[in-house]
């Protein structure tokens, strides 16, 4: 699937802690940086794949489960700590939920936005993959 964790680097003292995205910590140059805020628990995110965008989800805050797919397996992670993120591959569907209260989810992608490269049909998507 080429979907994993990647730990970004960080440096802890009395003061707290500091974690840098920068170099090649990431495998993409990064286009476009949004992020989720107040998601109500029962709600859920994302709902589709992209045909050219790279991404790398943190969550900065709180906890919440990334639902993967690569058309033949499924996999649920959980994101709760802001110095680890899941990097996910073109290609890949996902979805978003079970977020806890106070839950902020940066995304950094590897593509400016543009709707044309979306997959928002699952069904069209596990097509696409069985060709």
């Amino acid at each position: 699937m080429g979907v994993k964790l990647i730990h970004i680097p960080k440096a802890h003292d009395v003061r707290g802690s500091l974690a840098v995205i920068e170099g090649d910590c990431i495998p993409f140059e990064i286009k476009r940086v949004y992020y989720l805020f107040d998601v109500p628990s029962d709600a859920y995110r994302g709902g589709h794949a992209h045909k050219e965008q790279q991404s790398l989800i943190l969550a900065l805050s709180g906890s919440f489960e990334v639902i993967v797919n690569d058309g033949k397996k499924s996999e649920r992670i959980m994101l709760n700590k802001p110095h680890i993120g899941l990097y996910i591959p073109t290609g890949v569907w996902r979805e978003i939920e079970n977020f806890s209260s106070g839950a902020v989810c940066l995304v950094l992608a590897s593509t400016e936005y543009n709707e044309s490269e979306y997959i928002r049909d699952y069904d069209m998507f596990v097509s696409s993959k069985q060709s």
